[in-house]
């Protein structure tokens, strides 16, 4: 491996870690007005994220409005969405005929890693590509993975700081899909 490419893994690791360190240790904070929201019973309107999509093209989040969305921010070099990726990628499969998708959105990554990353794990639900991390700054992401559930009118329903699992999944996308708005 060339010293060059030594140098930007390991950039990459560091920055994944601080990333990481610093969204676990300010996850309650990290969206903190959705968050207040939530606690207060309401369900807030989601940011509109206009963003490129990873193979091309672009997309809104207007887009899917009508389907319950899972939206998840992830990154490559992030562990925990490695280990959070089949379980989305299994989730969409049964909930995409419900009215339901997860969208995934890369950010402050690398495009390539990013497509690797997709290719690996035979990823197959939308996928949008943060590049400056404006879609975390909308949504207060602070840390690597978050997962945000609209409703079908594009309101923010829960929030999963930290990677999801199929119980969470389960629990709480499936009570939004049965909602008729």
């Amino acid at each position: 491996m060339s010293r060059r490419r030594l140098l930007r893994v390991a950039w990459l690791l560091t920055l994944g870690a601080v990333v990481g360190l610093l969204g676990f240790g300010l996850s309650r904070g990290a969206s903190g007005t959705i968050d207040s929201a939530l606690d207060d019973g309401r369900r807030p309107a989601a940011p509109d994220l206009h963003l490129p999509r990873l193979n091309g093209g672009e997309a809104s989040l207007a887009r899917w409005r009508g389907r319950v969305v899972v939206l998840n921010f992830w990154a490559s070099w992030c562990d925990p969405c490695r280990e959070e990726s089949p379980v989305l990628q299994r989730f969409y499969e049964r909930i995409r005929r419900k009215g339901g998708t997860v969208v995934g959105v890369d950010a402050l990554d690398v495009a390539s890693d990013a497509g690797a990353f997709v290719e690996e794990y035979g990823l197959s639900y939308p996928m949008l590509r943060d590049g400056d991390g404006a879609g975390l700054d909308d949504f207060g992401v602070r840390g690597y993975p978050e997962t945000f559930l609209l409703d079908r009118r594009g309101r923010v329903a829960a929030v999963k700081h930290g990677p999801v699992d199929e119980r969470w999944l389960r629990e709480t996308v499936d009570p939004v899909l049965a909602e008729r708005t």
